[in-house]
Formats: structure tokens, C-alpha cells, sequence
């Protein structure tokens, strides 16, 4: 029997684990202590909402999966029908290839090959390590085509500080160091890009409360190049971290309102580097260049780290 998720490749160190798994190279679990850190999956179940996927060779969505580049006018499979959008990019449900194995770190491989609506060959390669700080995560994408090709990338852990009072995350206090939101349409594609108002605005820590989340933040303040988003429950202080290096400038925050059975129960907090619609706007789009030229490849870095009760 093959689980649907495919093989699993545990990791452990410094009092962390985690659990990667063949089906795009996605975590699983992660736990401190025997506590979560990330809402997951199980086993014996597909991921449901993205949980642990990575998002590559671009994340979030392409409005009716059309844009262009170089010259041509490509039309991508739409893998959200719903809302007439290509999401998410091509490696989550792929099988990825095991790279290595150790006791705390784990490397996978796709290569994605030219096809209708991304006529480009791709390298992807993910990086899991564990060790007293926390998990680290680095995506690298390589360019193996004869000419430039758009990318971006993004992931989609929940962040989780174990079982929320009475279900939901409303009384959790979230540190969001973020100046500026992306305001969307009713298919999730961005309109233009405001100052966070009083509602949104968690730079300083604060409860959640009601407010619902299913929009990307930017402006992000760093402190040593590193921008780092809290999670803590008041009750006992413990708290969950997860920060992204320079070359990530956009978080998107989810709380699955929209998700019968699942909604407020975790946060999702995406590492991403574009918004929504990059490959038709442009924003933050990285290009690629030929390969064996410089700047062929891309690697970004993020990770998460469990805070001690305060």
C-alpha cells in the first residue's frame, strides 16, 4: 500500500520533528517537545487546503491562467475552477525525488519539464533541517532552459500552538511585522496594495479576535535581514515563530474561514516571494535567466521555531 502522501521521511533534532513526505515534498508535521507546530495532516490522508505544500514555480494564483512572457501568450490548466484561476504552481501533488536522508535533514528534487502553459524545464529542489533552532527550509529553483522563464515560489505551513481555546484562534496573539496589505477581488486576485489599517494592523502583537484572513502583507520590518511572525496562546506563553530571509518580501495570511470543519482552528502564514497574479503583474516576479548564465537559479530561505513560554 502506498500512503497517499507517498513515502515519509522523518527528521528529528534539538527536541524537534518532522515528518516530509514524496507528495510535493511537503511537511507534514512538525512538533517541539512532543507539542505542534504546524497544523498538518495525517498519514493516511491527502493534504486538505495546501497544508505543508510548497508553492512553486509560483504561488497563490494566475487570474484565468493566462499571462505572457517572452513574446507569447500562454494559457495554463486551471486548477481552481471555482474561481476560474491556475493555482498554487506545479510541484504540490508531484512526486518529488529523495536527494538525502540523515537523521535531521532531508533533501528532494522535481524537475519539471516544459509543458502547455509553462514552456520551460525547472530544477526545484527543497532543503528541510533540523536542529536546536528550529527547522530551516530553503528553496532553490534552476533555470535548465535555452531562454528566461518566469518563477516564484511560496509555501503554505498552519502554524499551530496546540489546541485553541474553544477551537478557533480568535484569542491568540499574532506579531504580523507588516506595513501594507494586498486588497483582492471575489477571485482572491489583487486590486491594489494599502497602508494596514487599525483592523489589520498586528506589528505590535495583539489577539486576533474575529478578523477574518485570506490576504498577503508586505512592507515587511526585518531586524539582521530576517522578518519574523509570532503566534503565542495567552493561556500558558508558548508560542510558535516562523521568519523568512530578504528575498521574501510578502506573507499571505489564511484562516480558512471559507473551510467547513477546518476554519479558525490554525493560521496560515505563507512565505512568498511575489503576491497573487505576478505573472500578469509583474510585482516582485523573478525571471530566470538562461541556463548557465548568471542568475539562473533562485534559492530563498525560511523556517520555524518554537518560542518559549514567556
Amino acid at each position: 500500500m502506498v500512503f497517499p502522501s507517498g513515502e515519509q521521511f522523518e527528521i528529528a533534532a534539538g527536541g524537534y520533528r518532522a515528518v516530509v513526505t514524496e507528495s510535493g515534498a511537503a511537511l507534514r508535521t512538525l512538533s517541539y517537545a512532543d507539542r505542534p507546530l504546524v497544523d498538518g495532516f495525517a498519514v493516511d490522508e491527502m493534504s486538505p487546503g495546501g497544508r505543508g505544500q510548497l508553492l512553486m514555480p509560483w504561488p497563490n494564483r494566475i487570474r484565468d491562467g493566462k499571462f505572457s512572457f517572452g513574446g507569447r501568450d500562454l494559457q495554463l490548466a486551471l486548477t481552481e475552477p471555482k474561481r476560474s484561476n491556475a493555482s498554487h504552481g506545479l510541484a504540490r501533488w508531484a512526486a518529488w525525488t529523495l536527494e538525502e536522508h540523515t537523521a535531521n535533514s532531508v533533501s528532494l528534487v522535481l524537475r519539471v519539464m516544459a509543458q502547455t502553459g509553462y514552456p520551460w524545464a525547472v530544477d526545484l529542489h527543497v532543503l528541510y533541517d533540523l536542529s536546536a533552532d528550529g527547522l530551516t527550509v530553503t528553496q532553490t529553483a534552476t533555470n535548465l532552459s535555452g531562454e528566461a522563464a518566469p518563477y516564484a515560489c511560496g509555501a503554505h505551513p498552519y502554524l499551530s500552538v496546540g489546541a485553541a481555546r474553544n477551537g478557533v484562534i480568535d484569542d491568540l496573539e499574532l506579531t504580523l511585522p507588516a506595513g501594507t496589505r494586498v486588497l483582492t477581488d471575489d477571485r482572491l486576485i489583487p486590486t491594489e496594495t494599502v497602508p494596514v489599517d487599525e483592523e489589520h494592523d498586528f506589528r505590535t502583537g495583539r489577539a486576533i479576535g474575529a478578523v477574518q484572513l485570506n490576504e498577503a502583507y508586505g512592507d515587511l520590518v526585518r531586524v539582521d535581514g530576517v522578518a519574523t511572525t509570532t503566534l503565542r496562546d495567552p493561556r500558558d506563553g508558548h508560542g510558535v515563530a516562523l521568519w523568512v530571509d530578504d528575498k521574501i518580501p510578502w506573507l499571505l495570511l489564511y484562516s480558512a474561514d471559507d473551510v467547513p470543519g477546518k476554519e479558525r482552528r490554525s493560521l496560515a502564514v505563507e512565505p512568498m516571494t511575489a503576491p497573487a497574479d505576478a505573472f500578469n503583474s509583474g510585482v516582485d516576479l523573478v525571471t530566470l535567466a538562461p541556463a548557465g548564465s548568471r542568475g539562473d537559479e533562485l534559492s530563498v530561505t525560511w523556517g520555524i521555531r518554537a518560542l518559549p513560554a514567556e
